[in-house]
């Protein structure tokens, strides 16, 4: 658990209640002497149950990309999970709906700024990709294009979701050859010590 004030201030936050179809859930994990940041989209419906990111199967896919085991992945001392909105948005025509807009500008800017220590941030998905990348086209021209963005310290991702597995069978380079760069960056930033 993560003594940082800021992750029971977001827990409690009650900005967009009005807006959600499940009410307010809040969901984050950070501590100051993370290394690893994930950025994602939202919540869905089995992680607002839960209450613990990434807890169903994009988050096993994930999990497998970085190659850590659920107990690295969900020690906030080392990996901090920051996404876009931090609670579950409802559904929409097809999948989940996007994360409410109001979201990261009210607390991103707080959270980062308690990760001195953070030496990799993978930006998942395309609304993480949009708020973080100067120039953003699409997800799989960010994604492919991986390497410009490693000299500021990120990582662009296609979102782990089973809903993408036509794009990852479409784009076979993804796996071959940015998910081993991937885990020797993941392993570089969590054996870093300040």
């Amino acid at each position: 658990m993560s003594d940082d004030p800021l992750v029971n201030e977001i827990r409690d936050c009650r900005l967009c209640q009005a807006q959600l179809p499940l009410g307010p859930r809040p969901v984050v994990q950070f501590s100051g002497s993370a290394r690893l940041l994930i950025i994602g989209q939202a919540p869905g419906l089995k992680v607002h149950h839960s209450g613990i990111p990434w807890d169903d199967p994009s988050g096993q896919r994930l999990r497998q990309w970085l190659n850590l085991t659920p107990e690295q992945f969900y020690h906030p001392g080392d990996v901090a999970i920051v996404p876009m909105g931090f609670c579950y948005p409802g559904r929409g025509k097809s999948g989940d709906n996007p994360p409410d807009p109001r979201c990261a500008p009210q607390w991103h800017r707080q959270v980062l700024q308690r990760l001195p220590q953070v030496r990799l941030t993978l930006l998942v998905g395309q609304y993480a990709q949009r708020h973080y990348l100067e120039q953003f086209h699409s997800l799989t021209d960010s994604v492919r294009q991986w390497r410009d963005h490693l000299d500021q310290g990120r990582l662009p991702l296609p979102h782990p979701s089973p809903r993408n597995n036509l794009w990852l069978r479409r784009n076979p380079w993804f796996e071959q050859e940015v998910v081993p760069e991937l885990q020797h960056r993941v392993r570089a930033a969590l054996a870093q010590h300040d």
